[in-house]
């Protein structure tokens, strides 16, 4: 199999695998719904969550860090008699696709998650000491600031640089890059309300609209 047909093939079926919507699917056979009109509206599993189903939730997580991991996991299959440069490539893209199938899914009108669970189950497959990094650095900025979204930001900004500590190939280093920066662009309302202190903190109430002035 030439290099074009694997970078088409792990481009494609990238796309395809991250496109599943398993947070809708999960509340609709679960019976809470469409998650599209609860809460934020997003199909990740912090939303699924403010339906009160922790099993469900659960599954979404599983499910939308699962699919990139599935989709890194594909692409080294196909890729066992390749040049290293050639496997570390697909590996990117199919990754990188993946994600962008969770954030623009076809299925849905290209209206998707924000990208976390399908970030750390990607960069767990393909490079698993970032994946583990990240993973601690979103728990140790949880339990400090016990704020999520903050939580999320500051892993996946850490991200490429421990892929560049860590001597990673190139593709593997631009595909942290590449999905660090979409979830930043993802997350511009959740950084419009830190900037503004008025993010909800992990088990907290939203914080409540300012009153209005009177006449």
């Amino acid at each position: 199999m030439t290099s074009t047909m694997l970078f088409a093939i792990a481009v494609v079926g990238g796309y395809l695998l991250g496109s599943i919507p398993f947070g809708v699917i999960a509340t609709r056979l679960g019976g809470a719904g469409d998650i599209r009109s609860v809460g934020s509206g997003n199909i990740g599993a912090t939303n699924v969550l403010r339906t009160g189903r922790k099993d469900l939730a659960l599954i979404t997580l599983l499910g939308d860090g699962g699919k990139g991991a599935l989709a890194v996991l594909l692409a080294w299959v196909l890729t066992r008699d390749s040049a290293p440069e050639v496997r570390a490539t697909v590996i990117a893209l199919a990754a990188g696709a993946a994600f962008l199938g969770h954030l623009f899914p076809v299925w849905l009108r290209f209206k998707g998650g924000k990208g976390v669970a399908t970030f750390m189950g990607t960069l767990l497959a393909a490079a698993w000491p970032v994946g583990v990094a990240t993973g601690a650095a979103w728990l140790i900025s949880a339990l400090l600031f016990r704020i999520s979204s903050l939580a999320a930001l500051i892993a996946v900004a850490l991200a490429p640089l421990a892929a560049i500590l860590l001597g990673l190939p190139g593709p593997i280093v631009l595909l942290a890059l590449f999905m660090a920066l979409l979830v930043f662009v993802r997350h511009h309302e959740n950084i419009r309300r830190l900037l503004k202190g008025e993010e909800p903190r992990i088990g907290g109430a939203k914080a409540a609209p300012p009153a209005p002035s009177s006449p």
